[in-house]
């Protein structure tokens, strides 16, 4: 699973998602990807279950990109413990993702084949999404 090798502060405060991306919104490797039309979480198990779900669909054949890396450590408390005492544990690392913003990528497959591979990346994660083919793509 995706996850950064060292951190520099074990717990990190939640923030705020307000406004659209600003990076990462155009696609820059493939022809086809995902994109965002909403913001949220993505954990690493939603982007390595849509990640087994492309390359298996796919058959292994084109290139996919991941364009997003969960490094925001997330923290929780265990079942019932009381309010207080301090913040929990980190439980795990997830990727703050704003509407606009491209998520997966794919290339080197047929534009039927790389849709229906995308469709079913997109339904393991927790958003809305859109199917975008590059300008310049010919079959």
């Amino acid at each position: 699973m995706l996850q950064p090798k060292k951190t520099k502060y074990r717990k990190r405060q939640k923030g705020r998602m307000k406004g659209i991306a600003q990076k990462g919104t155009q696609l820059a490797f493939g022809s086809f990807g995902v994109k965002a039309l909403e913001a949220s979480w993505i954990t690493q198990k939603q982007l390595e279950s849509a990640r087994q779900a492309m390359t298996r669909y796919m058959k292994r054949e084109g290139q996919i990109w991941i364009r997003i890396f969960p490094d925001k450590p997330i923290t929780k408390k265990p079942l019932e413990v009381r309010m207080g005492k301090g913040k929990g544990d980190p439980e795990g690392f997830v990727a703050p993702v704003k509407p606009g913003r491209m998520i997966l990528e794919a290339e080197g497959v047929s534009k039927r084949v790389a849709h229906e591979a995308l469709r079913l990346a997109a339904q393991k994660l927790p958003i809305k999404t859109k199917f975008v083919v590059r300008r310049d793509y010919v079959e």
